[in-house]
């Protein structure tokens, strides 16, 4: 295969499709590129701190403490592992499809391309629809994590302050985004890490004034590892999916880094260290000095910080001053989550119009690269964070929330599905892997690996939702607010279908799919990065 590395292919440019979303023509079909482009201002530090740090927030400091009750400490640590490991294997795949193709929307446009135009469509959609419900809940749950100081405040005060500030951020555009998560990244980081030394600390009974004294697995003989049996275990994957959700945000802001080829590998390797320190890590470390059936973990919700784990491990430990110490962190958390919402969201809308699944004013950039409808669009639905003054606002965050949570697995197994269906057509239209500027360190067998776990978790919570830890059973509101993204998938799905009346075959053909539109130019007096394989592994993770 011969690249032409004086001439690029515009990264913003869609596969040319006619009105109903079907490919058209040939390989080289191109539409013409707009007049202006998302800005490519990403630098390796931003895209690396995106992959360690960039969704660490209140799903894994507040949300946890929910998956801890029903489920019991070994629970988590198994539930998140698994959902971690799944995402290993997810963002290697994203890893190389978006280095060889670093396009707006990035995933979305490789179901488009590589799947069917239906799933797609429906999956470009759930994706934007979960971030921007995801982004009034996120500017809620900052306002309420202020209570922990303060409950004379209205909470209405620090929403508009906490809105106020992400929209004053959307004015340095993707740049802004990059520094703010870099900053906050940091922030949070360094509070785990401190988390983590304190904890093994007072688990060997090196902190005065905690009473316990040595504690040990001491909380794994009594109350117990496990809680509510199966249940119990299987309550755990949602809780996992909203805590993980965002790692494939390095991904998505490929389109917007200035060396994807470079940055991309590192930052897909960091998830490594993400997964195994951050998450599993500090979370075996929670189940081992909070014990499972602790009263205050009863109340634990995504916003409310009082019965984070974390928190309440600090409390029982009776050190003054480092429970507002981390539910700063939270606060902190919690804000660079809330800004990576309006980065998801704002970047899938855009590729959705510019492929003709949208409105095509939401196709619009400035001058600066930003896509300026869209952003108006998201910060509209952080508004709706002032719900929460009524009465029923916690009833009506239950339901939006309900259509983030497990759309992750709908949009990581695609993500699997696509990279799979990539390797199969690079090998029948006669291309070799040597061709490829970063292969997945697991390969195909990874993507397979991964599509199995996404549908085993998604098996798993379609059974706690008809039969949910403490009940009631087979019960429509619960089983609905569970897994309200699976109708929502599949009427998405359905509804492309109609609109363009069933054209085209279920699955694109291998033979068929487009492999160059999109591609960036590769330099070819590069050196390519060498070949990733199970025994180099290991050394490329700790680069």
């Amino acid at each position: 295969m011969e690249y032409d590395n004086k001439e690029k292919l515009s990264d913003e440019s869609p596969v040319k499709r006619d009105e109903y979303g079907v490919h058209e023509g040939g390989i080289h079909d191109v539409e013409a590129v707009p007049a202006n482009q998302l800005s490519r201002s990403l630098k390796s530090r931003h895209m690396q701190m995106i992959a360690i740090g960039g969704s660490i927030g209140a799903g894994l400091f507040v949300g946890s403490g929910n998956a801890l009750a029903n489920g019991g400490p070994a629970s988590v640590v198994i539930g998140y592992s698994f959902v971690g490991l799944l995402l290993l294997f997810t963002v290697q795949a994203l890893g190389e499809l978006a280095v060889l193709y670093p396009v707006n929307g990035a995933f979305f446009n490789y179901a488009v391309r590589f799947i069917d135009p239906a799933w797609g469509f429906a999956m470009g959609w759930d994706y934007a629809i979960g971030w921007l419900t995801v982004l009034p809940f996120e500017i809620s749950a900052a306002g309420l994590t202020i209570d922990f100081w303060r409950t004379d405040i209205n909470i209405g005060v620090w929403i508009a302050v906490f809105l106020s500030i992400l929209a004053a951020v959307q004015i340095f555009g993707v740049r802004g985004y990059g520094e703010v998560e870099f900053a906050l990244g940091v922030l949070k980081i360094t509070g785990v890490l401190g988390f983590i030394l304190f904890g093994i600390i007072d688990n060997c009974g090196g902190v005065k004034s905690d009473t316990r004294g040595y504690i040990g697995a001491k909380y794994w003989y009594d109350p117990g590892a496990f809680q509510n049996g199966f249940q119990g275990f299987c309550s755990t994957f949602v809780t996992a999916a909203f805590a993980f959700g965002g790692t494939e945000l390095v991904g998505l802001a490929a389109a917007e880094a200035a060396d994807p080829r470079k940055t991309l590998p590192r930052a897909t390797k960091q998830v490594f260290w993400r997964i195994s320190f951050f998450y599993v890590i500090s979370l075996l470390i929670v189940g081992l000095i909070v014990p499972s059936n602790n009263q205050d973990l009863l109340g634990a919700s995504n916003s409310n910080t009082k019965a984070s784990p974390f928190v309440l491990a600090l409390r029982l430990a009776q050190v003054n001053g480092l429970p507002s110490v981390f539910n700063a962190i939270i606060t902190i958390s919690v804000i660079s989550v809330a800004n990576s919402c309006t980065f998801a969201s704002t970047r899938t809308m855009q590729a959705l119009a510019l492929n003709g699944m949208g409105p095509s004013f939401l196709k619009y950039i400035d001058k600066k690269g930003r896509p300026l409808w869209c952003v108006i669009i998201q910060i509209g639905f952080g508004l709706l964070a002032f719900i929460n003054e009524a009465t029923t606002g916690p009833t009506v965050f239950n339901w939006l929330l309900a259509l983030s949570g497990l759309s992750y697995f709908f949009v990581w197994g695609s993500i699997c599905l696509s990279h799979i269906r990539f390797r199969h057509a690079w090998k029948i239209q006669g291309h070799t892997l040597a061709e490829l500027p970063y292969q997945a360190q697991f390969g195909i067998w990874g993507s397979y690996a991964g599509l199995t776990l996404n549908c085993l978790a998604l098996i798993a919570t379609f059974y706690v939702s008809l039969y949910p830890v403490g009940g009631p059973n087979l019960n429509p509101t619960n089983f609905f607010q569970e897994y309200l993204a699976g109708p929502l998938v599949i009427g998405l799905y359905l509804f492309w279908k109609c609109w363009t009346k069933f054209r085209g075959p279920m699955f694109a053909r291998l033979k068929d799919i487009d492999l160059l539109t999109g591609m960036r130019a590769l330099d070819l007096d590069d050196e390519p990065p060498p070949k990733s394989t199970y025994r180099t592994w290991m050394m490329g993770t700790f680069r």
